[in-house]
């Protein structure tokens, strides 16, 4: 039987249009092959590990936007996993998956770092329904449904020009706008003030480069002010806009 996906327009995806990745990582081989079913089903791209040092090591190669992640394992538990990758990659959003009557094991994984879990026995649908939200919540993707540009809190709506922070709207003048949806469309990647002045205004500014930094402040005062920081200046290098910590 042929492996369906669901139609293009309700997939998530990174913000390059390829497919999200998630990491699975349980020591049960029917249960990794039901969770990548199912997880394919939504267009994304699933790599499976059987053991923690299998999983460290698929989430160097494999640099997925979500992990699946039980906590028992042969060689080492989900908790060092979760240390050794985030060590690697502080941002990945990690959902563990335990057993029904071990609370201390939820309440470890969570303190840990972990940001979700769901018990054991499961439901397919609600597993993917968290790794949804986990990546909408904490990482970088957008519906291919819509214009919708989401970077950790902060979302931009290509179509409509509506900007928010959480849940307060953002007015911006139509250079800002411009200025933060190509800063949302290179999450995580540095951009220099060459590479801002080429997209945002379109040629070279000469000596005036310092219209970049002029309007990453107002940028600052409007999406920044008073909350976590999500710009941030690389000294010789450019500017970078992340989820805030």
């Amino acid at each position: 039987m042929t492996e369906k996906t669901k139609p293009a327009a309700a997939r998530l995806q990174r913000l390059d249009g390829s497919p999200v990745r998630v990491l699975v990582v349980d020591d049960e081989a029917n249960l990794t092959e039901l969770l990548g079913m199912a997880l394919r089903y939504e267009g994304w791209e699933v790599r499976a590990a059987g053991t923690g040092m299998d999983a460290v090591r698929a989430a160097r190669e494999f640099d997925p936007d979500a992990v699946v992640l039980d906590m028992m394992l042969p060689d080492f538990d989900g908790l060092e996993v979760l240390r050794r990758m985030r060590s690697d990659n502080s941002n990945v959003p990690v959902l563990f998956l335990t057993a029904k009557d071990a609370v201390e094991d939820r309440v470890s994984g969570l303190t840990a770092g972990g940001d979700d879990y769901v018990t054991k026995p499961f439901s397919l649908e609600e597993v993917v329904a968290r790794v949804r939200a986990l990546m909408r919540r904490t990482t970088i993707a957008v519906s291919a449904s819509d214009s919708v540009l989401v970077v950790g809190d902060l979302t931009l709506d290509e179509d409509s020009h509506e900007v928010m922070r959480g849940s307060e709207e953002i007015h911006l003048t139509a250079t800002e706008f411009e200025l933060l949806r190509y800063l949302m469309r290179n999450p995580k990647r540095v951009l220099s003030k060459a590479q801002i002045l080429d997209r945002v205004w379109n040629y070279d500014f000469g000596g005036q480069a310092n219209v970049v930094e002029l309007y990453i402040s107002y940028l600052r005062k409007k999406i920044d002010a008073g909350r976590e920081p999500m710009i941030h200046t690389m000294r010789g290098a450019g500017y970078v806009l992340k989820p805030a910590a």
